[in-house]
């Protein structure tokens, strides 16, 4: 399948959320696809959700492909699996610091699945982020730097989300990781309830504390 057509199947036009699909995993994903694809990837039963709640987004955080796979999930409760990732592809044979062939073979794998759901244009997102992004130790100079963080841009404004029915906001995460954590920081003073799982509990309440002034990400 065609590049475009693998991205169209994630962000379908005339469809709510979709204008904060990255198309940075895109580019090139069939030929990295065709060249590497060596994974058994399942769909996974989604059990801290009982229902479609209309009122909630939630962002998964875990490492790698799972939070395709987890965003897979949910969207067969209904929800839209909005795609984050934004680290580049090295060449073939380099080494890097995130790994990102493993999410564009899952991103592909994805399509095929999301062409046969059916997901209401409206429907509620859930956004999908590497936990990895912000690995940052390098061995030697040699491995390409592909980490990246997430930013206020990246995601809908606190505004947006209000005006679309969105109050509430899970983090299917071990942790809020600190580039997350800024941003919902602001959120929850300007009344965003943040809730987080570990995909194994419901959704609980959290108060995220203000993260300090000066946080060095590199």
């Amino acid at each position: 399948m065609a590049d475009k057509n693998i991205y169209k199947l994630w962000a379908p036009k005339n469809t709510k959320w979709v204008d904060w699909v990255r198309p940075v995993p895109f580019i090139g994903i069939s030929k990295v696809t065709q060249l590497s694809a060596n994974h058994n990837f399942k769909i996974v039963n989604i059990n801290y959700v009982d229902e479609l709640t209309r009122d909630t987004a939630y962002i998964v955080d875990l490492p790698d492909y799972e939070s395709v796979i987890e965003g897979l999930g949910l969207a067969k409760k209904g929800f839209r699996p909005i795609p984050l990732y934004n680290g580049t592809t090295p060449q073939p044979n380099a080494m890097s610091l995130v790994n990102n062939n493993a999410i564009q073979e899952a991103l592909a794998w994805g399509a095929l699945k999301l062409k046969r759901m059916e997901i209401d244009d409206c429907a509620p997102p859930v956004f999908l982020l590497d936990s990895n992004r912000l690995l940052r130790f390098k061995m030697n100079a040699s491995i390409f730097d592909n980490s990246w963080d997430l930013y206020e841009q990246d995601i809908p404004s606190y505004e947006y989300f209000l005006k679309n029915g969105i109050t509430k906001i899970v983090v299917r995460a071990e942790k809020v990781q600190r580039d997350l954590a800024r941003i919902l920081y602001k959120f929850q003073k300007k009344g965003m309830v943040i809730l987080l799982t570990n995909g194994y509990e419901y959704p609980r309440v959290i108060r995220i504390k203000k993260p300090p002034r000066k946080d060095k990400f590199h």
